[in-house]
């Protein structure tokens, strides 16, 4: 048998997937609204990127409340740094979308592009992730966590044990799962 060739495929995934095979039985409506959902967060994707590409190049936006430009002034404003990696092990990391640490004070600022409310619990995660990672004592520190999503910005003060429980949850888990893998 001579397979056909289809270099144009490698690493692309289709979206009637054999591997995602769910939707063979979805209704037609269903069908429509997996395919605008999958649109919608790809345009998410894309907007990260041109955010994260503006806070890179200092290139501040038009001020009114639009979600995007209020989530790129702010983090210019502060002096964050976009799309930064935070590193626990190999089972415990993540990329907060702005964060800066200065003068005790740690800011993290998430965009959301989506309509579905947020939770602050990643934002939190984020706290805990940077603490472990540069050995800050969550007690001794300020902290300020920003969602922007839907034209409005919510901010949370959380209290440094909730970061700290965050925190031994991480090490713990990790521990555990490490245990897990030697098996």
């Amino acid at each position: 048998m001579q397979w056909n060739e289809h270099w144009g495929l490698k690493d692309r995934h289709a979206f009637l997937s054999p591997s995602q095979y769910h939707w063979v039985n979805y209704t037609p409506e269903k069908l429509e609204e997996r395919y605008f959902n999958d649109l919608a967060k790809k345009r998410g994707t894309e907007l990260h990127e041109f955010a994260s590409k503006a806070i890179k190049l200092n290139r501040k936006m038009p001020r009114n409340k639009d979600t995007l430009n209020s989530f790129v002034n702010d983090a210019l404003g502060f002096g964050m740094q976009s799309e930064q990696s935070l590193y626990y092990s190999d089972n415990c990391f993540g990329t907060a979308d702005a964060i800066s640490f200065n003068k005790g004070m740690l800011r993290i600022h998430d965009l959301k592009t989506g309509i579905t409310p947020a939770s602050m619990m990643q934002l939190l995660i984020y706290a805990a992730l940077f603490c472990l990672e540069y050995g800050v004592d969550p007690l001794k520190i300020d902290i300020e966590l920003r969602i922007y999503q839907n034209n409005e910005i919510d901010i949370h003060i959380p209290d440094p044990e909730e970061i700290q429980e965050i925190m031994d949850k991480i090490v713990e888990y990790d521990k555990q799962i490490e245990f897990f893998k030697a098996d």
